[in-house]
């Protein structure tokens, strides 16, 4: 006789249950898709108002799925900065392709594990063909790009620091740096995304050993300026031992010379690493891919999904040719985890992670729906777009003050470039609910940051734009 119930019904609910969760989630869905646009794209959160409807879930009684879906829908839909919105111009945050959102969906229902080969082989593979598609995109030989997919760009750029202390240093694996004859250095652009002060200090460098190298005309990165502090930094007796550049810039799309660095590392023995978590997705377009030149003499490369290739969060990437140094940097052998596959890589073993999610899957079908050809209409629409905006707010009198061939377009008031009246312009543009943009100190002078990063913009929601910026200047 069996002693044990079956398991509760609120975990597998009978079919029919079922299906009426999943049909109140796709009319929720649809409802967003075809009513987002004639919302505000944030509106004001009242804190004790926002704790108090989330602690009224405490949890002592059961809610019935429709209740519970349409309660938390609900706080999303009214406290959410609406990054779907068409009218969003924030930070890279994109609005998710459809084919993205059903790869969550199957990830999270089929719930493959991958971190053996053996357990989520169909999983395991196309994240390895996505890799080896956007290395080849990239200017890496074909078939030679090797990688892991991350939780996003940070892990994806610890990954390549992770890399290079491995590769310039072999004994750092077993004895860490106490091992090593001083104190390692690695620079980056001052306009950089400072991810890399979180990761100087969890690596055990220290943040002290991040150098933010001034940036020059153009807000990139200056490579005599950068030579002149490897040569400083040696003569005091340091370990210069990794340049990272960046192909679009967080503060303004900047791509940095990838030339001039990659030459000044073989020049200097030092590891290049760039961190096109953004302007990667330019790779998928003929037009746009020649701002990336030079970007495949790069040790290691990292691109996230989850912003211009607009899939949900989260989905960085660590691209790189040398499969040794990434399987060195994690190597590890236990008794639990399965015997390894001839031919094959098991995720965990070029990864920081062990156990985790599908994170491919959103992209892979976004592309093989759309294909090739249509994420580059996608990504130049938005280019022109960009560029749409950046004359129509110089013909109203804006100062355009960066540079760059992607959708970034930062902009300043002539009239008063002080950080204060930038920063009230876009609390008064966020604080109208007609769009949402950003301030911005570039090189320490104040602009406005607008980014196109929704495939559901159009002119039109340009010209909002356009409109809601000059009337707060008014």
């Amino acid at each position: 006789m069996d002693h044990f119930p079956t398991g509760r019904a609120s975990f597998d609910p009978p079919a029919g249950t079922a299906e009426h969760v999943w049909r109140q989630v796709v009319d929720l869905m649809r409802d967003e898709r075809e009513r987002i646009g004639g919302r505000d794209v944030s509106a004001p959160v009242d804190v004790r108002e926002l704790r108090a409807a989330i602690g009224a879930y405490d949890f002592d009684r059961p809610v019935a799925p429709a209740e519970a879906v349409d309660g938390v829908a609900e706080l999303l839909r009214a406290t959410t900065v609406h990054t779907t919105h068409p009218r969003y111009f924030g930070l890279f945050n994109p609005t998710p392709t459809l084919m993205g959102v059903v790869g969550e969906t199957l990830a999270a229902a089929f719930n493959p594990q991958l971190a053996a080969w053996s357990h989520a082989p169909a999983a395991a593979e196309i994240e390895a063909h996505l890799v080896r598609f956007l290395g080849e995109r990239l200017g890496y030989p074909r078939d030679a790009a090797a990688g892991s997919f991350t939780s996003g760009g940070a892990e994806a750029n610890l990954t390549a620091v992770l890399l290079a202390l491995t590769r310039t240093w072999p004994e750092y694996g077993e004895k860490g740096l106490r091992a090593l004859p001083g104190r390692p250095v690695l620079y980056a652009s001052a306009e950089s995304h400072l991810a890399w002060l979180k990761i100087a200090h969890a690596t055990g460098i220290g943040r002290e050993s991040v150098r933010l190298v001034p940036t020059g005309p153009g807000l990139r990165m200056e490579a005599g300026r950068l030579a002149e502090l490897i040569a400083a930094d040696r003569a005091r007796g340091d370990l210069p031992f990794l340049v990272v550049a960046t192909a679009g810039t967080t503060g303004a799309g900047v791509v940095d010379p990838l030339h001039d660095l990659a030459g000044l590392c073989a020049d200097h023995g030092l590891r290049l690493h760039v961190d096109a978590a953004y302007g990667g997705a330019a790779a998928l377009s003929d037009r746009l891919r020649p701002a990336l030149d030079g970007i495949e003499r790069a040790d290691s490369i990292t691109v996230d999904a989850h912003k211009w290739l607009s899939v949900p969060m989260g989905a960085g990437a660590l691209l790189t040719t040398d499969a040794e140094g990434l399987a060195e940097a994690f190597r590890v052998t236990t008794s639990y985890m399965p015997d390894e596959i001839r031919g094959a890589v098991d995720p965990y073993t070029s990864s920081q992670q062990w156990s985790r999610r599908f994170m491919g899957l959103k992209l892979f079908l976004s592309l093989a729906v759309a294909g090739r050809a249509g994420y580059a209409e996608q990504l130049e629409r938005d280019a022109d777009l960009a560029d749409l905006l950046r004359g129509r707010l110089a013909a109203t009198g804006w100062e355009i003050v960066n540079d760059t061939p992607f959708p970034v377009v930062c902009f300043a008031d002539p009239g008063d470039g002080t950080w204060d009246r930038h920063d009230a312009l876009a609390r008064a543009v966020v604080g109208s609910g007609r769009a949402w943009i950003s301030p911005v100190r570039l090189d320490g002078r104040a602009a406005l940051r607008a980014c196109v990063i929704s495939h559901r913009t159009t002119a039109a929601d340009v010209e909002e734009l356009v409109d809601a910026v000059n009337k707060a200047r008014t």
